[in-house]
């Protein structure tokens, strides 16, 4: 799987942290390891003209995803196809923020709004209460799946 991290500010970014976050849930989601996808840290103005263009909604978010070839989960039998994902963006800024409300570091904000962007690019959404529950379901196994394997 090709995964590309930016990180476009001054926030310190472990980039192979989040290539390797990228390739567990791609792998996990059977997407042919053939696809690609951009991961982008920005600043809150950055964000904030993508939320207002794309969404015309005012000020800075923490996460927006843009998928590329609607790209959608596959399985062990059948792999998603080679293709390009989309691109994910984050404001660290509004992660930190988050972060402290929730309590727990700015990273772990970032590790789940990375999963969080990847499902939206593998066509899950929040928009009614029932898919919300699944996605987020689903963003929480990924996450902590991950983060055990790693310890």
């Amino acid at each position: 799987m090709s995964v590309e991290v930016l990180n476009e500010t001054d926030y310190q970014i472990d980039g192979v942290e989040f290539q390797e976050l990228a390739d567990y849930v791609l792998s996990t989601m059977h997407v042919s390891p053939e696809a690609e996808m951009s991961l982008i840290f920005v600043e809150p103005d950055v964000i904030a003209a993508l939320h207002e263009r794309w969404l015309d909604l005012e000020g800075p978010t923490d996460v927006m995803s843009f998928p590329l070839d609607e790209l959608r989960p596959g399985s062990v039998d059948s792999p998603t196809e080679a293709g390009i994902l989309g691109d994910i963006v984050i404001c660290p800024e509004v992660a930190q923020a988050q972060a402290a409300n929730a309590g727990h570091s700015s990273t772990e904000e970032m590790l789940l709004l990375t999963v969080h962007g990847m499902l939206h690019l593998l066509g899950y959404d929040h928009a009614e209460k029932e898919e919300e529950k699944e996605m987020f379901a689903l963003q929480r196994k990924l996450l902590l799946t991950f983060l055990a394997e790693r310890s």
